[in-house]
Formats: C-alpha cells, sequence, structure tokens
C-alpha cells in the first residue's frame, strides 16, 4: 500500500514538471509582450509629440509673421495720415 502510494506520487510530481516549466515559459513569454508593446507605446507617443511640436512651433511663426507684416502695413497707413506738410499754415 505504502509502495503504490509513493509510486503514485512520484508519477504525480514528475507529470507536474514539464507543466511547471511551461507556465514559466509562458510568463516570460508574457513579460516579453509587455516590454514590446512599452517601447512601441514610448516611441508612438514620442512621434506624436514631435509632430506637435513642428506643427505648433510653424503655427507659431507663420502668426507672428502676419501680426509683422499687418503692422508695418498699419504703421505704414498712419505715417501717410499723420505726416506734416511742408506748406506753412494760415497765420
Amino acid at each position: 500500500m505504502m509502495r503504490k502510494l509513493f509510486v503514485c506520487a512520484a508519477l504525480l510530481f514528475a507529470a507536474m514538471l514539464p507543466v511547471n516549466a511551461q507556465v514559466g515559459q509562458d510568463l516570460k513569454s508574457a513579460g516579453k509582450d509587455i516590454k514590446d508593446a512599452t517601447v512601441t507605446g514610448a516611441d508612438k507617443t514620442a512621434t506624436g509629440t514631435k509632430k506637435v511640436y513642428t506643427k505648433t512651433k510653424n503655427g507659431v511663426k507663420k502668426g507672428v509673421n502676419k501680426t509683422a507684416t499687418a503692422t508695418r502695413k498699419g504703421a505704414d497707413k498712419v505715417a501717410d495720415k499723420t505726416s506734416t506738410s511742408t506748406t506753412s499754415s494760415p497765420k
């Protein structure tokens, strides 16, 4: 009786060893998948951030140039209206 119990226990233990190895490999694979997903997500975030930075920089530059041009035109118009005449004023 004791011998049968020992043999059964040994067989059960031996059968579980490959399962534990497979579980360990599955965990390693899952860890690698998570790492790969994290790297991909970080790369995409960096790419998106660079695109937004470039678009914002170009938009600000365009706005500054438009403002400067409008200011120049406005200053020219005001200068034309406020220039003093060389004719003498009536007394």
